[in-house]
């Protein structure tokens, strides 16, 4: 199945970074971000990539044209670099497409500009490409070709904490504490369409406002509610984390392979 990654934002919120990259390559760890979805979406068997460039699009391509899997893996060099062996699970071969979709479009504008990679697909992912989950992508995938609908997204809970405190009518505080949890249920940035999306979206229009609303009004979005491991990248806060997490070795997001050696031409 193809995936639709939107790439293009200017990132406002991670302001002191995306001055010189965009959002997408914002490095947790040693990686983009855009480099941890694209494993997580590879790790569940879809290798098919469409991404929509718009702000620094040069910066993204450029990553792609000088990618190299020995990167991010450990190898062993002989033959004077004829030779690589490539010491931990080798890497999937993506089919990446790599379009610039202009740089002050909404999300719904770059999803109508790449139309023609994925109008003959029955249905295809997309994602915000600034979050990372464990959700089992299989699980919610079957659930929505059984659902029939339109379209769907994960619903996950808000990872912001709130100060939340108890006062008296005249303002006295009786009591303060900081919740972690929230009642609310928030779009996660996960989503299955199915190409009929494209009859609900008009020029210029946003995809989660106008076009969400029509599905809404014909019963066609879907809700997949998820509890499990889910993190954006919106915030320096959040980069953080996820940076400690790498650290620690806890990346429930990426797949965890047994080391199997192979070769690979130089």
């Amino acid at each position: 199945m193809k995936v639709v990654l939107f790439c293009g934002g200017l990132g406002m919120r991670l302001r002191e970074l995306t001055e010189v990259i965009p959002k997408p390559m914002v490095p947790v760890g040693n990686q983009p971000i855009l480099w941890h979805v694209m494993q997580y979406y590879s790790a569940h068997g879809h290798r098919d990539f469409i991404l929509c460039l718009g702000y620094k699009a040069t910066v993204i391509k450029d990553y792609f044209l000088n990618y190299r899997p020995t990167t991010y893996s450990n190898f062993v060099v002989s033959g004077f670099g004829e030779r690589i062996e490539i010491l931990d699970h080798a890497q999937d071969d993506w089919r990446v497409a790599l379009i610039d979709t202009g740089v002050w479009r909404n999300i719904g504008e770059r999803l109508l500009a790449v139309r023609r990679h994925v109008e003959n697909e029955p249905m295809f992912l997309a994602n915000y490409s600034d979050g990372v989950t464990d959700l089992p992508l299989s699980e919610m995938i079957d659930w929505f070709e059984k659902s029939g609908k339109i379209a769907a997204f994960i619903a996950v809970r808000p990872t912001f904490s709130y100060h939340l405190i108890d006062m008296d009518e005249a303002g006295a505080v009786q009591a303060f504490r900081i919740s972690q949890q929230s009642d609310m249920w928030i779009n996660g940035g996960y989503m299955i369409l199915r190409r009929e999306i494209f009859d609900y979206i008009k020029p210029g229009e946003e995809l989660v406002v106008e076009p969400f609303e029509r599905l809404i009004a014909e019963g066609q979005l879907a809700a997949y509610r998820y509890t499990g491991f889910w993190a954006s990248l919106d915030t320096l806060k959040d980069k953080q984390r996820l940076e400690e997490m790498v650290e620690r070795g806890e990346t429930p997001w990426l797949p965890h392979f047994d080391s199997a050696p192979s070769e690979s031409g130089s």
